[in-house]
């Protein structure tokens, strides 16, 4: 793992609103040089850091001025989107939406129980049958996803983190399916197939890398209607309609690797983003299609995900590895009626 200090430097964690201004490209022509914390930015200090063990953390900053307004004298009216810290994962959640804001992992070999640095715990290694999607109750209850919003509602709960990216525990993977980790996302054709591929298509980049951070941030993009003007139209689930069906999902990875074994400090970034739509994809679909600029997604989402410095110096993943996608049917199972489990009404 780099140390805390580059991890820092890199960002890599969601941070404030930068506010307007122009989308840019990423540049074609990347350096590969390690990130120092001298580097200047001009974006804001985090609302969220990674500490010390690699988990992310409210900045001082952020805490400090927690209620400090007199203006809140009687009241705060509470966060937007409650920040989520699990064991494999941190996630923030949108109350608005009712599904995540945007959610953060850390891949390695190790986690993914594919190397001997990392056992799982308990008996046995984590399975996801022995695992049940959960109302979050950690979250005030008027503005939880239930589990009747989902019923009959003609869309997947979709993982933002995969159960098979949590590994180190069965508990671990168990909150994974917690409803404060899902989003509502078609079935046959993307959270079954496509989605699932591009899963693991990140899941494998730690055969390459030392370690990868993915973001997994569900989008609402406009479209072009017939008048000439541009709109944002998505779905609600739920009764009452509560729960947003994004209109797309990004994924953005961030990759490093040692330059060398003689300088293992010295890190090789990569970085890209991908961004698909909520709908049915084909299986031959070349992933590279869906290459968006990093920035296109920050300004999107509203979300500051890597430092200038980071952006400036980092290759394009595409450039660094193979982004091709494996077909594999993850979703065989439900072929076969001996394993199939029926789905039964929330009560």
């Amino acid at each position: 793992m780099p140390s805390a200090a580059i991890i820092h430097a890199a960002c890599f964690a969601v941070g404030a609103v930068v506010g307007g201004g122009v989308v840019t490209a990423v540049a074609s022509r990347k350096r590969q040089i390690p990130i120092t914390t001298s580097a200047n930015t001009s974006v804001a200090p985090p609302i969220i850091e990674m500490g010390q063990s690699g988990g992310a953390q409210l900045s001082n900053a952020v805490t400090a001025s927690a209620l400090s307004s007199p203006v809140l004298k009687y009241g705060h009216p509470g966060p937007v989107p409650d920040l989520l810290v699990r064991k494999a994962y941190t996630a923030a959640y949108d109350r608005r939406m009712r599904h995540p804001a945007w959610t953060a992992e850390h891949l390695t070999l190790a986690s993914l129980g594919k190397s001997g640095q990392q056992r799982p715990s308990g008996d046995g290694s984590p399975d996801r049958s022995n695992s049940t999607f959960m109302e979050d109750e950690s979250l005030p209850a008027i503005f939880r996803a239930k589990l009747q919003d989902y019923f009959r509602s003609g869309y997947d709960r979709g993982h933002m983190v995969p159960a098979a990216d949590a590994k180190l525990s069965q508990e671990a993977m168990d909150e994974t399916f917690l409803l404060s980790n899902i989003a509502p996302q078609v079935g046959v054709g993307f959270n079954r197939h496509y989605w699932a591929y591009l899963e693991d298509w990140c899941r494998r980049l730690t055969g390459s890398f030392s370690d990868v951070y993915v973001f997994t941030i569900p989008l609402y993009l406009p479209r072009k209607d017939a008048d000439g003007k541009f709109r944002v139209t998505y779905e609600l689930i739920g009764s009452p309609p509560n729960v947003a069906v994004p209109t797309h999902f990004a994924k953005v990875v961030l990759a490093s690797r040692p330059l060398s074994p003689s300088a293992p400090d010295a890190l090789e970034i990569s970085t890209g983003a991908f961004v698909l739509p909520n709908a049915i994809i084909p299986d031959d679909a070349p992933l590279e299609s869906f290459v968006i600029p990093v920035d296109v997604v920050e300004r999107a989402a509203g979300l500051n995900l890597f430092s200038d410095a980071v952006k400036a110096n980092s290759k394009h993943i595409c450039k660094s590895t193979k982004c091709d996608v494996v077909v594999r049917r993850f979703d065989d199972a439900q072929k076969r009626p001996e394993v199939r489990r029926a789905i039964s009404a929330p009560k």
